[in-house]
């Protein structure tokens, strides 16, 4: 019998051992099919690969596996019992188009990445790491402006209500005399009012015009550009009337409920009430407005950058603002208050070695020159605290539109879209900034809302 790998004994037409004459050359009877399983039978063929008996007629397919077929004139093939078969070489398993991760669920591919953010729908992470992109890859424009509002700001606070008169330092650098403004009486409370919302008023211009410039800027980084100061003042000019229309109707939608529970107070106090009542109002109105406030707010915290990026009215940017934070209320004001926070943080750390150095010179120094010392490293921490916060909270601001328009609208896509055509025709300018404004280009995906990724 063969092992499966040549033919059997006597079966090549020379003699075997025994001196019967070999088969070759006769035409011997069909034999009967083999058993199924057992490979190289005589007069069968052997395996897969090995030949059968020379001279003889095989049986194709006697090899056990299923579909075989008997040899001419023969019966039908024995149907082949299931049993364990010779194992099949595996295919490789199917390639799925996302990586598995390790609970199991597949994570989707890497997003097209041009710039300083992802083109796909942000997470917490994508917003603040963009943010703090926008500082480093626009360096001169960003943190340029930054420290000009910051030192504007700072300045006006300084020359409007610091009780100290810098020109006592050229009239006695000594410090002989002491500061008039010590020994005089304070300011009346209309003088002191009138400083103070001067002040406040070159600081709500100054950071109104930075917002706008900043976000011309990262309308342009998110493509991987660059934008100079001279660009973004271009870009930004024509929108500072709506900008500034922007901040007085949020302020004027602030005040006015602010007033009522003001003048409600008042009155139930007015009418004779008891201070328990009148706190009782006080305790519940309170908490009522401040929700009220931050609902209001948070709804229209997008409008400066849609009034920049997308070339919208005072109406329409407040508008749009509303429509695209529904759906997302509680994420947004939770990134807003997490960034303002760290904001708040950021700059307290980088003043203070400034603050504490202008607070011991002021307390060990007697004179004047000490005074206005301490003044100047205050005011330099301050700045440098203001010119960091600024920048990030703009570009987090920026980027929470960016994204709601991924979810809301798949704006995504259309992103995708003009980084691929960018990289297909080997531009190294990015896209046109008009790409933000819907009405200079609707997109093949505008107007279609994203499932449930776009989720809050």
């Amino acid at each position: 019998m063969s092992d499966g790998h040549g033919p059997a004994p006597g079966a090549s037409g020379a003699p075997d051992p025994s001196g019967a004459p070999g088969t070759s050359g006769a035409r011997d009877t069909p034999s009967a099919p083999a058993p199924p399983g057992v490979p190289g039978a005589p007069g069968a063929s052997g395996a897969p690969g090995a030949p059968g008996a020379s001279g003889a007629t095989g049986v194709p397919g006697a090899t056990g596996a299923p579909g075989a077929f008997a040899a001419p004139g023969a019966g039908p093939a024995p149907q082949v019992p299931p049993g364990p078969w010779p194992p099949y070489d595996e295919a490789p398993a199917p390639q799925w188009p996302y990586a598995p991760s390790p609970y199991g669920a597949r994570t989707p591919p890497p997003a097209t990445h041009t710039g300083i953010i992802p083109l796909r729908p942000l997470g917490l992470g994508d917003i603040l790491d963009g943010a703090t992109k926008l500082i480093r890859s626009n360096r001169r424009s960003v943190l340029g402006l930054s420290a000009v509002a910051a030192t504007l700001s700072a300045l006006t606070q300084v020359l409007f209500m610091d009780p100290i008169d810098l020109s006592v330092l050229a009239q006695d650098p000594a410090g002989d005399q002491e500061l008039a403004s010590f020994g005089e009486p304070a300011p009346a409370f209309g003088s002191l009012l009138g400083d103070t919302l001067l002040s406040y008023g070159v600081e709500f211009v100054v950071i109104t015009l930075l917002t706008g410039m900043l976000t011309a800027i990262l309308g342009r980084a998110v493509f991987g550009g660059t934008m100079t100061v001279g660009e973004a003042w271009a870009r930004t000019r024509g929108r500072v009337p709506t900008l500034f229309g922007l901040v007085f109707a949020v302020l004027l939608l602030v005040l006015v409920p602010l007033l009522l529970t003001m003048g409600l107070i008042a009155a139930i106090g007015a009418a004779g009430a008891g201070p328990a009542t009148t706190a009782l109002v006080g305790v519940l109105a309170v908490p009522a407005l401040l929700a009220g406030l931050a609902f209001l707010t948070t709804r229209l915290a997008l409008a400066p950058s849609i009034a920049v990026l997308e070339r919208r009215g005072i109406a329409g940017s407040l508008r749009r603002s509303w429509q695209l934070v529904s759906g997302g209320f509680w994420r947004t004001l939770g990134i807003l208050l997490l960034t303002w926070l760290i904001a708040l943080l950021v700059g307290q750390v980088l003043g203070l070695p400034f603050v504490l150095a202008g607070t011991l010179v002021g307390a060990l120094g007697d004179f004047p020159a000490s005074q206005i010392t301490a003044t100047v490293l205050i005011t330099v921490g301050v700045t440098v605290g203001a010119a960091i916060a600024h920048p990030l909270r703009a570009g987090v601001n920026g980027l929470l539109y960016a994204d709601r328009r991924m979810r809301a609208e798949a704006f995504d896509l259309e992103l995708q879209t003009a980084a691929l055509e960018q990289r297909r025709q080997g531009r190294e300018q990015p896209p046109s900034d008009d790409l933000w404004n819907p009405s200079l280009t609707p997109g093949l995906f505008a107007g279609q809302a994203r499932p449930a990724r776009g989720a809050s």
